[in-house]
């Protein structure tokens, strides 16, 4: 068997992970969601986590506000 030599990309991203896409603070990504102008984030118990899809998929499109594209998307995990 050979091993697979390509890093493998997270399917969540925590603010940080987020901010470095967006090049922008921390506070920021937070201050965005926080107006619902980015994808919704998962609350995993005490974590939050974004979608890295969702994250993608939101900047190929020129970042538009999802309060009117109907992008805005809360998963809750009980733990």
């Amino acid at each position: 068997m050979t091993a697979n030599t390509e890093p493998m990309t997270p399917p969540l991203l925590a603010v940080t992970d987020v901010a470095r896409l967006l090049n922008c603070s921390t506070q920021h990504v937070r201050r965005l969601a926080d107006a619902g102008r980015m994808p919704r984030p998962m609350k995993l118990g005490a974590l939050v986590r974004w979608n890295r899809a969702e994250i993608e998929t939101w900047l190929g499109a020129g970042c538009p506000d999802p309060r009117r594209k109907g992008m805005t998307r809360a998963i809750r995990v009980a733990t």
